[in-house]
């Protein structure tokens, strides 16, 4: 819909919406789930979707003008929308929230012990069956390690047989001693079960337990002079406590905790559970989230917990986690109901769970810089993915050298803009360039995109006219380092704008202007990562999982983050300079003098003006005046 209008049918819904807490679905023109939130009120937070665009968030703005429709479901408090909102977002994975990456294809271990003899296997699905589930597991390889390991530890059957006991002979797994052989009556139904009562300890991370039952029946073995079954025993008892031996030794007090870590690059973000048992780390696995861009990270954070624990089959009664989630409280309570008695959510301050938090954390950053760098680093999808942009934007080559360049400004002070390389789909960082912006004041992204391109540009056209196509001199950047080594630059062979048609049209005029407009340009807008062509009216969408948008998505990201720096950098030279440099009486000298001995703008203006004239070079009439000014 369009952001100034609301349509006749969207103002009756807005009416009809009561004053209860409840939970919103909007969809777009095609009805498709785009987004999913809870409310205390429905009437006022649905509501103020529709109000002024210009007190949004950038990322509610964007949502605004795709809403065509919108249901809501009402609920008997905020713990009733949490459970449901999360559940939702789950099924419909609508690209405006915060998700899990493909959760609903987590995997599990089953226990079916609903059955008389037991297996253990991997399944997608819980169902109401009374059987014992463990995870979810964030990949397919962690589940069938955990499997292979259980199935080496424990002689449990792994055969999908019907269990008679009227068998001839046992198969291989017995002679290999990873089966006790129920087919052949070689066990009873008791020993077996004990077998399976084991794994689901060692599952549950109470290895303890499972020593000291297999060594009461080693010794029992041994006094009946059942010297080969005491053997047999002895011989899985070693392998448990090598593997015991190998978990981390996390705390000296015996809990169970499930430790959460969190690490975010642009539009993704690693989550990483540490599951603690007893005084052991018994495993750990990382998540993928998507949707997290310009969300806090206490949004984040609620949303990993609830989507998490909302398919979680155990619940320990400590959650610790880096910093405070939303609506910490409720999730307490939705957790305390799941498990049966009290669960506490806690931001460890100090001691053993402040450390595992923070390696949780860690863990997560290099995960997720992983992912990045193994992805950049594979040739074939780095060539696959250019090949791509080629096609889809109809190049006539692929594209050697990309530039993408973003704006950075807050309410338009300080503004400045970045321009990063990749070359054959890779980083080329000694090329990056930043830009102060000169001419452009407040915030208006047009004119200062315009503003860096002609800069970028302008030397261009007289190198191509001295016969040297291909290559750009000179190139004026926004300071004297940044001017260094510009020379015999290459001609991009793609330009991306990070901004919408409006920020593209701008750079493209430029671009004709000084007669460089046979470099394609695109434009990136954030909302769905589409990509406007100049002169075409629909924009091109790269499929999603492509390698292509991934390419894309880390251009837009690297070029956002090395704007977002030299932002911060000028804008805290310019805050210093701003305080300081205006007040009469005060130059370089005496500036220097006060930062030596305060360390920041801040602590000056909190001390006294006897600590101020105490300064050397400064007087109490000058004190006086600079505790005015600030």
């Amino acid at each position: 819909m369009a952001s100034s209008t609301i349509s006749e049918k969207i103002r009756r819904q807005l009416a009809a919406l009561p004053a209860r807490p409840g939970v919103y679905i909007m969809r777009n023109a095609k009805g498709e789930v785009i987004y999913v939130g809870k409310a205390a009120k429905l009437k006022d937070r649905v509501r103020s979707y529709f109000g002024s665009p210009h007190m949004m968030e950038p990322k509610t703005r964007a949502l605004r003008e795709h809403i065509e429709d919108f249901e809501y479901i009402v609920v008997g408090n905020a713990g009733e929308a949490l459970i449901l909102e999360a559940t939702l977002i789950k099924r419909h994975q609508p690209f405006f929230n915060i998700r899990l990456k493909d959760d609903k294809r987590y995997p599990y271990l089953k226990v079916d012990v609903q059955n008389p003899w037991p297996r253990v296997y991997i399944t997608r699905r819980i169902e109401k069956d009374r059987a014992r589930y463990f995870g979810p597991y964030a990949s397919a390889g962690s589940v069938r390690a955990t499997l292979d390991l259980t199935k080496k530890l424990f002689p449990w059957r792994s055969c999908t047989k019907e269990i008679t006991g009227k068998d001839a002979r046992p198969c291989l797994d017995y002679y290999i001693k990873r089966c006790i052989a129920p087919c052949t009556s070689f066990c009873t139904s008791e020993e077996y079960g004990e077998v399976v009562e084991d794994v689901i300890l060692f599952l549950e991370g109470k290895s303890d337990d499972v020593l000291r039952r297999l060594r009461h029946q080693m010794e029992a073995a041994a006094e009946r002079m059942e010297y080969e079954r005491a053997a047999q025993v002895r011989d899985q008892l070693r392998s448990i406590e090598r593997t015991v031996e190998r978990q981390m030794v996390s705390t000296t007090r015996k809990e169970d905790v499930d430790i959460f870590g969190i690490a975010r690059d642009g539009d993704q973000a690693c989550g990483q559970v540490c599951f603690v048992r007893g005084t052991q780390m018994i495993g750990r696995d990382t998540f993928v989230l998507e949707g997290v861009r310009d969300e806090a990270e206490s949004a984040v954070l609620a949303n990993f917990l609830l989507q998490y624990y909302e398919g979680a089959q155990y619940i320990p009664k400590l959650v610790a986690i880096p910093s405070d989630a939303e609506e910490r409280e409720t999730i307490e309570e939705l957790l305390t109901e799941k498990r049966g008695s009290l669960v506490e959510v806690r931001v460890p301050e100090r001691g053993e769970k402040k450390r595992l938090v923070e390696l949780a954390g860690d863990n997560a950053r290099e995960a997720l810089s992983h992912m990045r760098v193994k992805w950049m680093a594979d040739a074939n999808k780095t060539e696959q993915a250019l090949e791509q942009l080629m096609e889809e934007l109809s190049l006539p080559e692929m594209p050697h050298r990309i530039e993408c360049y973003d704006n950075s400004n807050i309410q338009g002070t300080s503004p400045v803009s970045s321009m990063v390389v990749f070359i054959d789909g890779k980083p080329a960082t000694n090329q990056y360039r930043r830009f102060k912006v000169k001419t452009v004041v407040g915030a208006d992204d047009f004119a200062t995109m315009a503003e860096v391109l002609r800069r970028r540009f302008k030397n261009h056209a007289k190198t191509a006219d001295q016969g040297e196509q291909g290559h750009s001199a000179n190139l004026e950047a926004p300071d004297r380092v940044a001017d260094r080594g510009a020379e015999g630059w290459e001609t991009p062979d793609l330009v991306i704008i990070d901004g919408g048609r409006g920020q593209l049209g701008a750079a493209v005029q430029v671009m004709r202007e000084l007669g460089v407009h046979h470099i394609p340009a695109v434009g990136l807008a954030k909302r769905f990562e589409e990509l406007f062509v100049p002169d075409e009216d629909e924009p091109v969408v790269l499929p999603r999982g492509s390698e292509a948008l991934y390419l894309v998505q880390r251009l837009r990201d690297e070029a956002h983050r090395f704007a977002i720096t030299f932002h911060r950098q000028v804008r805290g030279k310019s805050s210093i300079q701003s305080a300081l440099d205006t007040i009469p009486g005060i130059g370089p000298k005496r500036k220097k003098a006060l930062l030596r001995k305060f360390g920041s703008v801040k602590q000056i203006r909190e001390a006294d003006v006897a600590e101020i004239a105490s300064t050397v070079g400064f007087t109490s009439a000058l004190a006086e005046k600079v505790k005015a000014e600030l």
